[in-house]
């Protein structure tokens, strides 16, 4: 197959492996779901909920002003899942507290739910200036705090490593083409460990943090090998141009890239013996884009890229002032044996 074939079909093949990012549900684990074990502790919370009692340990913390505080008490009433409230207590300043228990995990979406409602109807008690607190707002907040940072950071760490590529490889292109290659292989390895998740460990879903923290290792360890191919591809292409370049700066970091990515998956596997689904899930992910990352994306796309567009990766550069347009295979680099 010519280099723009094998690209072409390997960025396919990855592109359809982020499909399965559709099965990754990112909104939490109750406590129950968040052990690969049945522990005593969620047993017990699972024998309160069949019973339909409240959770003690899990409650609703209300404060408000003293004057409105009988109007806040009332908003609450009509609240299924909420149990009886507890005797207010003066904060100091016109502002008393009180406690009402959640009869639901404080992590599942059950006591999210009544926390979003009673926040709505708090806030419209007017005069009150009444905040909602407690376990289960604790998680809702650090849900809606993690969703957000999804948007906000993923874009960040993007364009901050493609500003350190651009002054590194000084070009424009073969970084744009690095960025492109790390989020195909963050969505591939996220997607396929989706399926597996879901169809194999049979776990509930995904911790609210877990694909931040995937992208985060991913793209670090996914750029530094890239880095470590692609300055020596530089280095390279000064005497010998962009295509025959590639193979030899392949030929040359292919065997300890590769061997460091071999141990850096083993060791973030080991994460997938612990009882935790958020650090199997973690640690499960980031071996498998590893191990992407080192044999697909860095040995077969990017080096295939580099050989069909040859010069043109380093634009506006004139690094390669032959634009690559030699045949790779008519001049073979003496260490003609490949190792990925």
């Amino acid at each position: 197959m010519r280099p723009r074939q094998v690209w072409v079909v390997t960025a396919v093949l990855l592109a359809v492996a982020c499909l399965g990012l559709f099965k990754l549900d990112a909104n939490g684990l109750s406590t129950e779901d968040s052990f690969t074990e049945t522990l005593d502790s969620v047993t017990a919370q699972k024998l309160l909920a069949d019973h339909d009692l409240a959770d003690n340990s899990n409650t609703l913390q209300v404060v408000s002003n003293d004057d409105q505080l009988p109007e806040v008490e009332e908003s609450l009433s009509g609240i299924d899942g909420l149990g009886t409230a507890t005797d207010p207590t003066s904060i100091g300043d016109g502002r008393s507290y009180f406690e009402v228990p959640i009869k639901y995990d404080l992590a599942s979406e059950a006591a999210f739910d009544i926390v979003e409602a009673a926040r709505d109807q708090v806030h419209a008690v007017d005069g009150a200036d009444a905040l909602v607190g407690g376990g289960a707002a604790f998680y809702l907040d650090t849900k809606i705090a993690s969703q957000r940072d999804n948007i906000v950071v993923i874009p960040l760490v993007l364009l901050v490593v493609f500003v350190i590529l651009v002054l590194l490889l000084r070009a424009i292109t073969s970084p744009l083409i690095l960025i492109g290659t790390v989020i195909l292989s963050f969505g591939a390895a996220l997607g396929l460990s989706s399926l597996i998740f879901h169809y194999v460990f049979d776990f509930a879903g995904a911790d609210a943090g877990f694909p931040l923290f995937a992208f985060v290792f991913l793209v670090a360890l996914g750029v530094d090998y890239n880095i470590f191919l692609m300055t020596r591809v530089r280095e390279e292409t000064v005497q010998h141009g962009t295509r025959r370049g590639s193979l030899i700066a392949l030929s040359s970091t292919g065997g300890v890239i590769t061997s460091a990515g071999l141990v850096l998956a083993a060791t973030f596997l080991v994460l997938a013996t612990l009882p935790f689904v958020f650090l199997v899930e973690l640690g499960f992910a980031v071996a498998l884009g590893v191990l992407l990352d080192t044999l697909i994306v860095r040995s077969v796309l990017v080096t295939a890229i580099n050989l069909d567009l040859g010069g043109k990766i380093w634009w506006p550069s004139k690094l390669d002032s032959g634009q690559g347009e030699d045949d790779p295979g008519a001049s073979e680099p003496e260490r003609e044996s490949i190792t990925v």
